[in-house]
């Protein structure tokens, strides 16, 4: 099982134990979270990448994990994951470099290629 697979099956049994207890509230807030990357004005595609940036500008490893194997699983480039990638060392910081060298790992992993 790959890397990726392993966060995906860990993600789905905490998110079946937060459900299985959660208040309303909770449950709102996971419902809103996934209608904001729902097809709309923005393309998913767009709206991963905004979040993959987010993602390493607040150093949110897990979030970052998701984000980067979305946007590859909406059809991202690697050139746009990259770009994307920059513009969030560019307003993160170098604060952001450790987190941008595990997407960059990541990335490897995702489109086949060594280092990851």
């Amino acid at each position: 099982m790959s890397r990726v697979d392993e966060f995906f099956a860990e993600r789905e049994r905490l998110n079946e134990l937060v459900f299985s207890r959660a208040d309303l509230l909770t449950k709102r807030f996971f419902a809103l979270d996934n209608d904001a990357y729902a097809e709309g004005a923005l393309p998913r595609k767009i709206k991963e990448l905004m979040g993959l940036v987010a993602s390493l500008v607040l150093r949110c490893d897990d979030c970052v994990t998701y984000h980067l194997a979305r946007s590859v699983e909406e059809g991202a480039t690697e050139g746009e994951i990259v770009e994307a990638m920059g513009i969030a060392l560019v307003i993160g910081g170098s604060i952001v470099i450790p987190h941008l060298r595990r997407a960059y790992a990541l990335l490897a992993e995702l489109k086949g290629g060594k280092n990851g």
